[in-house]
């Protein structure tokens, strides 16, 4: 895996300047660097060899040089399509899936990307045209941002990169401020950053003469198949994720697995006999530990098992750390915890299987039943009715039964936005110093849902949280806390074969009454314990609520919630009484206070007192000179954006809507 920077036209120091943007991204690739310059683009790469070790530096060319290609991914076809290309009559000098996407382009252009199998971010500079070519994976697995300075075009996977550009003007976002307080997450394109924007997943960028043109090559569309049966369908699911594991272990470095006492990362795991996986918990039981269970289902499935138990102090004191890499503020607390097993696996392997993805495609969610316990109810009452009851419900206390009234007052596209809902519309306006920012979360998701409008309602969550909360958070946390430790991470769920099996399943085999990501399990169990494949979905589960209850963690983030930031941007005594709410045990506010705090710390980073350079140097030494600070177990068991592009994104014109769905 790597990292990769550029830009057009003219500073005062070019070759400084593209190697300051590369150098703050050392941690994407430690193994080696690389540039291209010329009259027109200054080009930089790092690199984490993974394959053809000894030969495959970049940038790469062409045969006549004509293309320049720095690339950060994998692609697992790769072999496949250099087949194919020398029988065209391409010439290849080394055996990387990096000169394959270079002659593939040359031969194919826009097309080859419907050729690929891998997940990627890569640009392509053409020396006789002055084009910029630029493309994302399916699902946005690597990250791409972009920003256009006076009318010149910078590029890179981490922002942090584009911030060292001389001619950038860092300013605060407010929109994503908005976003960020419903979501968790910045609402993709738009980033906290005036004017850097993220490549969509499945989009591939030109940069022609001054101007950006950017287009959808990818839709993950779903086309359930009712009638196959359940046999077919765990068939099916079976044969093509084997598939997918053996094209995503292709390396020349050993490969290993991240293993929690989940079905998604445990399915995985059932592939990698003999070799190594990875697990992290918290010393606050079994609740928050995933250890004892992964360590019984390594012992079974015969695999060297590491893991490491994240104390309160360790995970407390890295929170300015994880958000530095993070780039943009994310309140998810789980990815800290991935920024610790990262870096554990760190030490023993360069590349990582995850289970990234299954959720989405499948149908792994709880609130993916909501749909089906709502329905009876919904077509009863009446909607005045529901409302009027939902009222009553809000004021009542938190007895049996009150949920799922409000849950099932408004439709769908109403009271789902993803995953996480931290601050509603009026919450936002009463808490934030400017309430003018504040918009309903509504009017983030409805052009997704549009996108989605044929589908059943299990169906519709899948498709928003494929296209902003995986996008936004999920994929997010897996490339920056892996990348931070210059890990490698691929997700052999998100994989354009495997999902065309997941789009075909009927809903009724991924969610129903009983269960989530049916079929998947049911696949699964042939290859682990019953108990592991019917197991509930944790993920990474942090104690946040319980240390928010600790005066020591109390005073610590009381400080940041009566700060001159905090001041700056909210009305403090709101947010004290959330965190006092929480602290006296009056109402469970702790992903609501959890999502200022972090904020608070990001925004110090970056915009605030903190030299964000000192964190950069301390990682480039720990990349360069491989120190690993974690103490481990080793158990041996076996623009502004414009809102075309938003449409551009969605396919639609509002008005003049190309039905695909």
């Amino acid at each position: 895996m790597c990292g990769i920077c550029g830009f057009t036209g003219e500073v005062l120091d070019k070759s400084k300047t593209i190697k300051n943007m590369t150098e703050v991204i050392t941690h994407r690739g430690p193994d080696s660097e690389g540039f291209y310059s010329d009259d027109f683009i200054n080009m930089g790469f790092r690199r984490l060899s993974i394959i053809d070790v000894d030969e495959g530096h970049q940038p790469i060319y062409n045969e006549d040089k004509t293309l320049v290609l720095t690339f950060n991914g994998e692609i697992y076809n790769y072999r496949d399509l250099r087949a194919e290309l020398v029988e065209l009559g391409h010439k290849f000098y080394t055996e990387t899936d990096s000169e394959v996407l270079i002659h593939a382009f040359e031969e194919w252009k826009e097309d080859m990307l419907q050729k690929l199998r891998g997940m990627f971010g890569f640009a392509i500079y053409n020396t006789v045209d002055k084009s910029i070519f630029i493309a994302r994976d399916f699902f946005g697995i690597k990250p791409m941002h972009y920003t256009m300075i006076d009318g010149d075009f910078v590029y890179a996977s981490e922002i942090k990169s584009i911030l060292k550009h001389p001619k950038f003007k860092k300013e605060f976002n407010e929109k994503a401020l908005d976003s960020y307080l419903s979501f968790q997450y910045a609402v993709p394109p738009e980033t906290f950053f005036k004017g850097v924007y993220c490549l969509m997943p499945g989009h591939f960028l030109w940069f022609k003469n001054g101007e950006v043109m950017v287009e959808r090559y990818f839709e993950p569309t779903f086309n359930p198949d009712e009638n196959m049966s359940e046999e077919d369908a765990v068939n099916k699911i079976d044969k093509v994720f084997e598939n997918s594991v053996n094209a995503h272990k292709i390396a020349d470095v050993e490969v290993g697995c991240f293993l929690s006492s989940g079905v998604d990362s445990s399915y995985v795991s059932t592939y990698f006999a003999d070799q190594k996986t990875f697990t992290v918990g918290f010393d606050f039981g079994e609740k928050y530990n995933e250890i004892s269970w992964a360590s019984r289902l390594s012992e079974k499935i015969g695999v060297d098992h590491y893991t490491k138990i994240i104390t309160s102090e360790e995970f407390w004191g890295a929170v300015p750390e994880v958000q530095y890499f993070m780039d943009q503020p994310l309140a998810d607390p789980s990815c800290i915890a991935l920024y610790f097993v990262s870096q554990l696996a760190s030490k023993y392997v360069k590349v990582v299987l995850s289970g990234e993805g299954a959720d989405e495609l499948f149908g792994g969610y709880q609130v993916y039943r909501s749909p089906m316990h709502s329905k009876l109810y919904q077509t009863l009452v009446p909607y005045p009715i529901r409302k009027l009851l939902c009222k009553i419900a809000l004021k009542m206390p938190d007895i049996k039964g009150r949920d799922y009234i409000i849950r099932s007052t408004h439709p769908l596209e109403e009271r789902f936005i993803g995953n996480a809902y931290m601050y509603e519309y009026e919450e936002k306006k009463e808490l934030l110093k400017d309430p003018s920012i504040a918009t309903r979360p509504q009017e983030y998701t409805k052009k997704v849902y549009h996108r989605a409008r044929k589908y059943d309602d299990v169906t519709k969550m899948q498709y928003l949280d494929i296209n902003l909360w995986m996008v936004g958070d999920i994929l997010l946390k897996a490339d920056r806390m892996s990348m931070a430790n210059s890990l490698e991470l691929r997700v052999p769920f998100l994989d354009k074969e495997v999902f065309k099996v997941a789009s075909t399943i009927p809903t009724k085999l991924r969610v129903n009454k009983h269960n989530t990501k049916y079929a998947l399990r049911q696949s699964a169990m042939r290859h682990m314990p019953s108990d592991s494949a019917q197991k509930e979905k944790l993920g990474f589960p942090v104690p946040t609520r319980v240390w928010l209850k600790d005066e020591k963690y109390y005073n610590i983030v009381k400080k940041e919630f009566t700060s001159p930031t905090a001041q700056k941007f909210f009305n403090i005594d709101i947010l004290t009484q959330w965190l006092d709410d929480h602290f006296e045990g009056r109402k469970d506010t702790s992903r609501q206070v959890w999502t200022i705090y972090v904020f608070l710390i990001w925004y110090k980073m970056y915009f605030g007192e903190v030299d964000t350079q000192e964190i950069t140097d301390v990682a480039v030494a720990e990349v360069e000179e491989q120190i690993v600070t974690v103490e481990d177990t080793k158990v041996n068991i076996g623009e502004k954006i414009n809102s075309d592009e938003f449409d551009a994104f969605f396919g639609i014109a509002e008005e003049n809507t190309e039905e695909k769905n």
